[in-house]
């Protein structure tokens, strides 16, 4: 995800932060004062919840046309590319330079339109993410109440990017609450392809982008 999102995510979860209220219910991990603590990965929440898999695999579907598009393009600018290095001796200069003109224009219209390509899709992706993450925020918010936490610490980056040094597993509850999430949404669980291996935990990567400019 971007780093717009990125942002987003750690202005809300700063809100949903303050929101926590300690309880006195007993604590696998505590602060010195006694309260609660957990850490949850809300970008892998995100991912790992049957509507994000399903929103998110819907979009990657979405763009592929595009990106068969220009990989198609691409090929071809690579053809030309080829042909200008084995056959550019043997030309004569007008011949070179129209064919040097075609690879300059075409690589252009691939670059512009790998970019606006890419441009869409991280937008599209930061909705779906952004409308699961408000109606993620009731969630955990339920959850840390009900379960005597007085703090909650976003582990969705690493450190020294994020806050978390180090933290035992146990104080982990991503996978708690991307049950509850999909509970409360009533999405199904997305059929695994048949070549699918294991189901992937809420601590995998997060969707990468489904297209990427070309170099220039």
């Amino acid at each position: 995800m971007n780093r717009k999102f990125v942002c987003l995510l750690a202005t809300l979860m700063f809100a949903l932060t303050l929101n926590l209220s300690a309880q006195t219910t007993p604590a696998a991990a505590t602060t010195p004062g006694g309260a609660k603590v957990g850490i949850i990965d809300v970008q892998q929440v995100i991912v790992a919840t049957n509507e994000g898999q399903r929103d998110f695999e819907a979009l990657q579907k979405k763009f592929d046309p595009k990106r068969t598009e220009l990989q198609s393009l691409s090929k071809e600018v690579d053809s030309l590319k080829s042909q200008l290095n084995t056959q550019g001796d043997k030309m004569n200069e007008d011949a070179k330079a129209k064919l040097v003109k075609d690879i300059e224009a075409k690589q252009k219209v691939l670059q512009r339109q790998a970019e606006d390509a890419q441009n869409e899709f991280q937008q599209e992706q930061n909705t779906i993410a952004q409308r699961i993450l408000q109606k993620l925020g009731p969630v955990i918010d339920k959850y840390a109440k009900e379960n005597g936490f007085g703090l909650l610490i976003d582990s969705s980056n690493p450190w020294p990017q994020g806050p978390v040094l180090w933290a035992n597993g146990s104080v982990d509850i991503s996978k708690i609450v991307v049950d509850q999430y999909n509970t409360v949404s009533g999405v199904p669980a997305q059929p695994k392809p048949a070549n699918a291996g294991a189901a992937k935990p809420a601590g995998t990567p997060a969707p990468g982008v489904g297209i990427k400019p070309p170099a220039k």
